[in-house]
């Protein structure tokens, strides 16, 4: 029952620090309470987008007379789209498996309870408890739904994103409280099929972590797609009866009554660290419940470590796997650099999608540089007219003094698969010349961010 590493967690960040953990020699072991893969797998990244691409193929149909194409009788059957989407989980969730025993990796299912001295007990559904040590245990447990004081969640009435998975019949009315990534997916995907959608955000403007002009963009296409949204507000009462009233007030102290058959709450994720033994082991965490790690994610207990959801920074899946590959190889003193926070890229899969990374204009103005901007419309890009889907912009920030590329945000059709270009570029530290005279085929979307480039120095050719 010893092994050299425990990690405790088998979503994005445990799984891939355990495989990497064996192929280095470690003889490993994985804790999972329930499903291998954890949130991302099953209930988070893989499940919305299959509805998601369900959601886009349906608005596809809706508009064949645009393509020359004629299909007047265009239907859905939710409960199809839901099982095509677990039956997706249930396919890579076989796959995992394999994944994790073809490197000869323990899977121990169960409740995980960090002792000290690098001890764990693992409670199984029987509750018999049994005892394993490591030499280095690695905690990532991930998170979940934040239930807000005033909005408990009742599975029924008022649900998480679990339960938005996994309805077995679509709502005539929703509101969505909450309109970070989580919040516009899938005010997207239920305004597609025909809900109607009200979204509620407490802060001045949607998707708030994003640059303001994307926020406004996609601010834009929603109502115009039929969205109702609310910012600078918050639920002040909430009466449930066959319908639902909610008492909304705005920051201004404007009132308004809005009546719901569903209240989606999408208002931000918590880590999992409760009753996990933390306070026992002696584990510091911040005032939030998320663990204090260092730059390799050591915890302040030796041989204790943590990554992911459970630490504070982005709760994004593939930070979370970089940080499981950049422990294990610290744990095995191998020359490594840490991650760069500051070059992460995010992506949002509502349509139309979101991708940025690097500052935002107003964060880069913050931190005292002198900037240029460029900006290319997707209408001006024919691969984007051609397609039919020209919708949105990339924005493009530099540094005046030095050329350096300070950041890129996006909106449109494809996006999330044409920031990679740019994350690679920052970390190579290119500069806005080296774009400006780097090739890019026609016709493609990636032409934009070259575009945008060439704007930012009065060289734009095509707008």
């Amino acid at each position: 029952m010893n092994f050299d590493l425990i990690v405790i967690g088998s979503g994005p960040g445990g799984y891939v620090a355990a495989i990497r953990a064996a192929q280095l020699g470690l003889k490993t072991a994985i804790i999972e309470k329930e499903n291998l893969g954890g949130i991302c797998l099953n209930w988070g990244c893989i499940p919305t987008k299959a509805l998601l691409q369900s959601a886009k193929i349906f608005n596809y149909l809706k508009h064949a007379k645009d393509y020359g194409l004629s299909n007047d009788n265009i239907q859905f059957d939710l409960s199809k789209i839901i099982a095509r989407s677990r039956a997706i989980i249930n396919k890579m969730n076989n796959g995992l498996t394999s994944l994790i025993k073809k490197n000869n990796i323990k899977i121990i299912f169960g409740k995980a309870i960090i002792k000290p001295g690098k001890i764990i007990n693992v409670i199984d559904i029987n509750n018999n408890i049994m005892e394993y040590s490591a030499s280095h245990i690695i905690i990532a447990v991930g998170a979940r739904s934040k239930i807000l004081p005033n909005l408990p969640q009742d599975k029924n009435k008022i649900i998480g994103y679990k339960e938005a998975l996994t309805l077995e019949k679509l709502p005539k009315s929703m509101i969505i409280v909450g309109a970070g990534a989580i919040g516009v997916e899938f005010a997207y995907f239920y305004n597609s099929l025909g809900t109607k959608v009200i979204m509620l955000e407490y802060l001045p403007r949607i998707l708030p972590l994003e640059d303001e002009d994307i926020s406004k963009e996609l601010e834009l296409i929603f109502i115009k797609n039929g969205i109702k949204i609310f910012t600078s507000s918050y639920i002040d009462d909430i009466n449930i009866n066959d319908k639902i009233k909610v008492n909304v007030i705005n920051t201004s102290g404007k009132k308004h009554i809005l009546e719901t058959e569903i209240i989606l709450s999408a208002a931000g994720i918590i880590p999992n660290t409760s009753n996990l033994g933390l306070e026992e082991t002696g584990i510091k965490t911040t005032k939030d419940g998320r663990i204090i790690v260092d730059e390799y994610y050591r915890t302040n207990i030796s041989g204790y470590y943590a990554i992911g959801d459970v630490i504070p920074g982005p709760a994004l899946a593939h930070v979370a796997s970089y940080e499981g590959i950049t422990c294990v190889e610290h744990i095995k003193n191998l020359p490594i650099d840490t991650l760069n926070y500051n070059n992460i890229p995010n992506c949002t899969y509502c349509i139309p999608e979101i991708a940025s990374v690097g500052y935002t204009e107003k964060k880069a103005i913050e931190k005292g540089y002198k900037i240029k901007i460029g900006k290319f419309f997707f209408n001006a890009l024919g691969k984007a007219v051609a397609d039919g889907n020209h919708t949105g912009f990339v924005k493009v920030i530099f540094d005046t003094k030095y050329g350096e590329l300070l950041g890129c945000h996006m909106i449109g059709n494809g996006v999330t698969e044409i920031i990679s270009e740019v994350v690679i570029a920052r970390q190579l530290e290119t500069t806005n010349y080296d774009i400006i005279k780097t090739i890019h085929p026609h016709p493609t979307m990636s032409e934009s961010i070259v575009e945008a480039v060439n704007n930012a120095y009065n060289m734009c050719i095509n707008m």
